[in-house]
Protein backbone atom coordinates (compact mmCIF):
# COMPACT_ATOMS: atom_id res chain seq x y z
CA UNK A 1 0.00 0.00 0.00
CA UNK A 2 1.26 3.48 -0.82
CA UNK A 3 2.45 5.44 1.96
CA UNK A 4 -0.08 8.46 2.54
CA UNK A 5 1.86 12.31 2.50
CA UNK A 6 5.06 10.59 1.79
CA UNK A 7 7.03 13.70 0.91
CA UNK A 8 5.64 14.72 4.39
CA UNK A 9 3.29 18.40 3.24
CA UNK A 10 1.92 19.90 5.75
CA UNK A 11 -1.61 20.86 5.83
CA UNK A 12 -0.91 24.21 4.02
CA UNK A 13 1.34 22.67 1.55
CA UNK A 14 -1.28 20.16 0.84
CA UNK A 15 -4.53 22.16 0.53
CA UNK A 16 -2.06 24.15 -2.51
CA UNK A 17 -1.39 21.28 -4.12
CA UNK A 18 -5.14 20.38 -4.07
CA UNK A 19 -6.05 23.22 -5.12
CA UNK A 20 -3.41 23.48 -8.44
CA UNK A 21 -4.50 20.16 -9.05
CA UNK A 22 -8.19 21.43 -9.94
CA UNK A 23 -6.67 24.31 -11.63
CA UNK A 24 -4.70 22.40 -13.56
CA UNK A 25 -7.96 20.16 -14.89
CA UNK A 26 -9.69 23.81 -15.84
CA UNK A 27 -9.53 25.19 -19.37
CA UNK A 28 -9.63 28.28 -17.89
CA UNK A 29 -6.10 27.92 -15.78
CA UNK A 30 -4.28 25.57 -17.50
CA UNK A 31 -1.99 24.51 -20.07
CA UNK A 32 0.18 21.92 -21.29
CA UNK A 33 3.87 22.20 -20.10
CA UNK A 34 6.96 22.10 -22.09
CA UNK A 35 8.08 18.93 -20.25
CA UNK A 36 6.02 15.82 -20.74
CA UNK A 37 3.08 15.70 -18.39
CA UNK A 38 3.72 18.78 -17.06
CA UNK A 39 0.76 21.28 -16.62
CA UNK A 40 1.29 25.44 -16.46
CA UNK A 41 -1.59 26.70 -13.91
CA UNK A 42 -1.76 30.63 -13.92
CA UNK A 43 -4.87 32.75 -13.49
CA UNK A 44 -5.79 32.15 -10.09
CA UNK A 45 -9.40 32.96 -9.24
CA UNK A 46 -9.88 35.81 -6.85
CA UNK A 47 -12.37 34.90 -3.95
CA UNK A 48 -16.28 36.48 -4.29
CA UNK A 49 -16.77 36.42 -1.17
CA UNK A 50 -15.65 33.88 1.11
CA UNK A 51 -15.31 31.46 -2.02
CA UNK A 52 -14.53 31.24 -5.79
CA UNK A 53 -15.53 28.84 -8.33
CA UNK A 54 -12.29 26.29 -9.71
CA UNK A 55 -14.39 24.09 -12.77
CA UNK A 56 -17.28 21.93 -10.91
CA UNK A 57 -16.04 23.30 -7.33
CA UNK A 58 -16.23 25.85 -4.92
CA UNK A 59 -13.47 26.56 -2.62
CA UNK A 60 -13.94 28.66 0.38
CA UNK A 61 -11.45 31.44 0.67
CA UNK A 62 -9.83 30.43 3.95
CA UNK A 63 -8.48 27.16 2.35
CA UNK A 64 -7.23 28.86 -0.44
CA UNK A 65 -4.03 31.16 1.36
CA UNK A 66 -1.71 29.19 0.15
CA UNK A 67 -1.98 30.35 -3.07
CA UNK A 68 -0.85 33.84 -2.50
CA UNK A 69 2.09 32.65 -0.26
CA UNK A 70 5.50 32.75 -1.60
CA UNK A 71 6.75 30.15 1.04
CA UNK A 72 4.53 27.47 -0.10
CA UNK A 73 5.42 27.45 -3.73
CA UNK A 74 9.03 27.10 -2.74
CA UNK A 75 8.63 24.26 -0.89
CA UNK A 76 6.38 22.60 -3.05
CA UNK A 77 9.07 23.26 -5.66
CA UNK A 78 11.87 22.39 -3.54
CA UNK A 79 9.87 18.81 -3.27
CA UNK A 80 10.13 18.76 -6.85
CA UNK A 81 6.36 19.26 -7.73
CA UNK A 82 6.50 22.10 -9.26
CA UNK A 83 8.57 25.42 -10.86
CA UNK A 84 7.39 28.07 -8.78
CA UNK A 85 6.85 31.42 -11.30
CA UNK A 86 5.13 32.77 -7.78
CA UNK A 87 3.06 35.10 -8.08
CA UNK A 88 1.81 34.40 -11.81
CA UNK A 89 1.58 30.77 -11.75
CA UNK A 90 3.38 27.48 -11.65
CA UNK A 91 4.44 24.74 -13.86
CA UNK A 92 3.46 21.40 -12.03
CA UNK A 93 5.47 18.28 -12.94
CA UNK A 94 3.18 14.76 -13.25
CA UNK A 95 4.20 14.02 -9.86
CA UNK A 96 2.66 17.23 -8.55
CA UNK A 97 -0.67 16.14 -10.53
CA UNK A 98 -0.55 12.38 -9.50
CA UNK A 99 0.11 12.45 -5.76
CA UNK A 100 -2.88 12.09 -3.66
CA UNK A 101 -2.86 14.85 -0.82
CA UNK A 102 -6.26 12.99 0.62
CA UNK A 103 -8.12 16.35 1.09
CA UNK A 104 -10.01 16.98 -2.27
CA UNK A 105 -13.00 16.58 -0.66
CA UNK A 106 -12.14 18.35 2.10
CA UNK A 107 -11.36 21.08 0.27
CA UNK A 108 -13.29 21.17 -3.08
CA UNK A 109 -16.63 21.24 -2.64
CA UNK A 110 -19.24 19.87 -5.45
CA UNK A 111 -22.89 20.29 -5.92
CA UNK A 112 -25.44 17.28 -5.04
CA UNK A 113 -27.17 17.78 -8.08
Amino acid sequence: MAKKNPLKLNALQLKTLTLLQQLARSPDHAQPGEEEGSIFVSNFPAAHGDHFHVGDAVVLARDASGLANPNVFAVLERKGLLRSMFPLGAMLTAEALAYDTGLADKVLHRSDH
